[in-house]
């Protein structure tokens, strides 16, 4: 009777499933990132506030890029 697990899920939410996924990948790309130059400059407000706030990486952007002043080429330094 049922096809299950398609049947339990709308199928316009399998055609999103791909940009779903890309989304979750970017947002936890970045939020990792900020969160490691959070702890490691020891800013625990903006850890906090990165861990809690679910932005898809917008805020960690700003973070990284603003706040921080970092360049494309220091995002992966220590």
């Amino acid at each position: 009777m049922y096809n299950y697990p398609y049947d339990a899920v709308p199928t316009w939410i399998l055609a999103f499933l791909p940009l779903l996924l890309l989304l979750a990948l970017w947002s936890i790309f970045w939020k990792g990132l900020a969160l490691w130059h959070s702890g490691r400059r020891g800013q625990p407000w903006w850890f906090v506030i990165l861990l809690v706030f679910n932005t898809v990486g917008i805020l960690e952007i700003i973070y990284l890029f603003l706040v921080l002043k970092l360049k494309l080429s220091g995002l992966f330094k220590k």
